[in-house]
């Protein structure tokens, strides 16, 4: 437990090793983080050109996951207001008080931020850090500041962060325009956020309501929500072949077909009976689904190199 000074407001210094780590690790959001690094190096992965040495991977890695860092501490920062009307949310640091949100807190935001993309130039080039830029502005600033209080479309319009990630890491294999293997995966990233984050947005509807985020089952209800979840999913599923049939082997197209078909199935119990279990099911589900897709993308291209 942390203590609380005379103001009554958390002291982070009293906290212990573990909580300073998980502290640490949900401001920054980076369970989110390191998916959207692997998304880079599976757009790295699947570009054509020679391997990148080493050093260059784990730079593109660190790169682009810092930046994302730096993206998911200003949605704490910019919306502590909101996430203190949000059960899910309430105890968030700057909600509670363990972090105070003061100027010196957005400057150490902004500048993780720049060093991150700053890292991407250095490791990789200066179009992979424009990517890596743009991922962390289309979180940061669109999807966070713009749009996430004024229109269900806040998240389909966020998707295309992680489209912007898997750019970055095909910028950093062969700068020139992208090939079409990595245009699909930024493709697949682009239609797999909605469904996704409108699975959680079912889950926690009451908090969306309270918090008057107006996130997808908000406005329509969750049985239409549900049937949108069901169509994005189909559309998610198609574009998750397209890679098997313009370069990729049977690895790649086993976790597409696995994956797939266990979305699929559980999006469509989510039709048939909208609850918070189902859409957390579902929203597990197309994690596994993405997970399988990127790991066998980057297994794959190793296979095929």
């Amino acid at each position: 437990m942390s203590q609380t000074g005379d103001a009554g407001v958390a002291q982070p210094r009293a906290l212990g090793a573990q909580s300073r780590a998980r502290l640490f690790f949900d401001l920054f959001k980076l369970r989110i983080g390191l998916v959207i690094g692997l998304t880079a190096l599976a757009g790295m992965a699947v570009a054509p050109g020679p391997p990148l040495p080493g050093w260059r991977i784990l730079g593109l890695a660190l790169a682009v996951t810092t930046a994302a860092a730096a993206a998911g501490a200003y949605n704490q920062y910019a919306e502590r207001d909101l996430d203190a009307r949000m059960g899910r949310t309430r105890r968030r640091a700057f909600v509670t008080g363990r972090l105070h949100p003061g100027r010196g807190w957005l400057a150490a935001i902004i500048a993780l931020g720049a060093l991150g993309i700053a890292l991407g130039a250095v490791a990789t080039n200066v179009v992979a850090a424009g990517y890596i830029f743009l991922g962390a502005f289309t979180y940061g600033v669109v999807y966070t500041a713009w749009l996430k209080r004024r229109t269900w479309w806040n998240i389909v319009v966020g998707g295309l962060a992680g489209s912007f990630a898997v750019l970055a890491g095909a910028a950093a294999a062969a700068p020139s325009a992208p090939a079409p293997l990595p245009l699909a995966f930024a493709l697949i990233l682009f239609l797999w956020t909605p469904p996704h984050f409108w699975s959680l947005a079912i889950a926690f509807r009451p908090d969306y309501e309270a918090a008057g985020i107006p996130m997808l089952p908000v406005v329509v209800g969750d049985e239409r929500a549900a049937r949108a979840i069901f169509a994005g999913s189909i559309l998610l599923v198609i574009a998750s072949f397209i890679p098997a049939l313009i370069g990729l082997g049977w690895l790649y197209l086993f976790a597409a077909a696995s994956g797939g078909y266990w979305l699929l199935l559980k999006s469509a119990q989510l039709v048939i009976a909208p609850s918070r279990h189902a859409a957390m099911v579902n929203f597990h589900a197309s994690l596994a689904q993405l997970a399988l897709l990127l790991v066998a993308a980057i297994a794959d291209a190793a296979l095929l190199a």
